[in-house]
């Protein structure tokens, strides 16, 4: 019995996914910087644009997630984990004890610094749970990626009305959440989180379809959870604490999988040992000899769809397109994500954390979606993956203008468009690079991807987005500057919506580039699946 809780059981395969659901649900505190960039920017006397830049900076540690991608391959998941939580602790527990008065605030370079380390910490957690899971579930990398990308979109909701519940939104204890929890959640990953051989068998594939249509399903009810909320308005203090008494209950909630699991094989286990290893048996021979051909077939060239090296896969066209696509989409997400807080007061609202919880709540809904039906329909009819990110570009297009005529409600339309079409992006992405290019490298690919989220940082926030807000704001007497009225961002977010179209561009191409790679794989997917029935 004692072996059904090994990591290579299928009880210890689901207990670590679990495990990296948690992560993803606290790692996405990269995306929280709104929520206390106001107590920065007064303590540090700070212009617009000075404080645009320190959100690059924290954009910019993800620049630094190649280390973790070249870890990914070198090192065991527990120990990249490890490194991602306590580099976390420093960089977010020394901008608390500056907000919080503890200690004089630091010169701006040296805050720059620790924004930094603080948005790195996050690349060594995604890669980890990411690279680990995908390999753990080839057969659905969609759902993998939807859930795990779903649930990081729901952090920033889920740190924010935790804090807002038993914090009253109190910007320094706000960031000691940030620095301590991701440290405690990292822990049970640490123990439970292993690389172990994926499912074989038709049976196992079956059931892992299931169990993650349950997750998804738990998840949704996550993310309601917290929308009715923050719609609910404000809340007494009896009443928020039974909220987040509730909403911990939930995040615990997908456990009933690994223990359905070993309730089930255990009563199995008296009966049926001897079937059920001669049916895992079986599949594991086809599945090494179908792997091997394909291995044979690729020291002869790596052709799009094979294993790639890093080198292999910078020299393809396709990489770049992904590559430039995702800049246009997430580079001017994460432009209104960092600037929501003044987006917000310059159109009058005293109080913006509603739409951050927005933004956050519906970048779930983006993700996990976007994740399980590009799956569907890549195993339906082999629809290229890429299509998905070209909807969401011109989705965000339009989200970008409505913003920019600042009609009364557009911040909010335009909070949840940004959200959706955001999530879509990165949940989309990521699939897809490994479908092109192989899991070999995938952790090394995939943190050059991401290099998108301070490039795009950099150029749409920090320069488009600073630069133009400062042009329209009046300084204040205590020495900073703002703005208020539509005109505030109206420019930005004209710029944005044609970068949007241009990726729109980019991703039609990419799907007809690849139209014959997900061919491929809905008629191999196919043939596997009529070879099981027959067998």
């Amino acid at each position: 019995m004692g072996l059904q809780f090994s990591p290579t059981s299928p009880t210890g395969k689901w207990l670590g996914f679990v495990t990296a659901v948690w992560v993803q649900a606290i790692s996405g505190n990269n995306y929280t910087f709104s929520n206390y960039s106001g107590a920065l920017k007064t303590l540090m006397a700070l212009t617009q644009l000075q404080l645009n830049n320190l959100s690059v900076a924290k954009d910019v540690g993800k620049a630094f997630g190649i280390l973790a991608g070249l870890a990914s391959d070198r090192l065991p998941t527990p120990v990249i984990l490890l490194i991602g939580s306590v580099e976390g602790v420093v960089g977010y527990g020394v901008q608390w004890l500056v907000v919080s008065g503890r200690i004089q605030p630091l010169p701006y370079w040296a805050m720059c610094i620790f924004l930094c380390m603080g948005g790195n910490s996050t690349t060594w957690m995604n890669t980890a749970i990411l690279v680990t899971c995908i390999r753990n579930f080839r057969k659905n990398r969609g759902p993998v990626s939807g859930i795990l990308k779903g649930y990081v979109g729901l952090s920033t909701a889920i740190f924010t009305d935790l804090c807002s519940a038993l914090f009253a939104d109190d910007p320094s204890k706000f960031l000691l959440m940030l620095a301590l929890i991701p440290l405690v959640v990292c822990m049970s990953a640490i123990v439970f989180l292993r690389e172990i051989p994926p499912s074989s068998s038709a049976a196992a594939e079956a059931e892992d379809d299931k169990f993650f249509g349950v997750v998804n399903v738990l998840a949704v009810m996550i993310a309601i959870y917290l929308l009715a909320f923050d719609l609910t308005g404000t809340h007494g203090r009896l009443f928020s604490q039974v909220f987040a008494v509730i909403l911990l209950v939930l995040l615990a909630s997908p456990l009933a999988i690994p223990i359905y699991i070993w309730a089930k094989n255990l009563i199995r286990s008296n009966s049926n040992t001897a079937d059920v290893e001669r049916e895992i048996s079986k599949p594991l021979l086809i599945a090494s000899k179908v792997e091997t051909e394909a291995v044979v077939d690729q020291k002869k060239r790596p052709v799009l769809g094979g294993e790639h090296t890093i080198f292999e896969a910078l020299s393809t066209v396709d990489f770049w397109i992904l590559f430039v696509s995702f800049l246009c989409g997430v580079g001017t997400g994460l432009a209104v994500m960092n600037n929501l807080g003044q987006m917000g007061l310059a159109l009058g609202y005293s109080d913006v954390s509603i739409f951050v919880s927005l933004t956050s709540i519906w970048g779930f809904f983006g993700r996990i979606l976007s994740g399980s039906v590009s799956e569907y329909f890549i195993k339906r009819a082999g629809t290229p993956r890429p299509i998905w990110n070209a909807a969401s570009q011109i989705l965000m297009a339009v989200g970008y203008i409505t913003m920019a005529m600042a009609l009364p409600g557009s911040l909010y339309v335009g909070s949840i468009v940004v959200g959706i079409c955001y999530g879509v992006r990165l949940a989309v992405t990521v699939p897809t690079a490994s479908e092109l290019f192989g899991l070999k490298y995938y952790g090394l690919i995939y943190n050059i991807l991401i290099l998108n989220l301070p490039l795009g940082s950099f150029l749409f926030s920090g320069l488009l987005a600073g630069l133009l807000y400062d042009a329209q704001a009046t300084e204040t007497a205590s020495g900073g500057n703002t703005c208020v009225g539509g005109h505030c961002y109206r420019m930005v977010f004209v710029v944005m919506a044609i970068a949007c179209i241009i990726g729109f561009g980019l991703d039609v191409w990419l799907s007809v580039r690849t139209k014959s790679i997900y061919s491929k794989i809905y008629a191999t997917r196919k043939t596997k699946k009529s070879f099981n029935g027959l067998s």
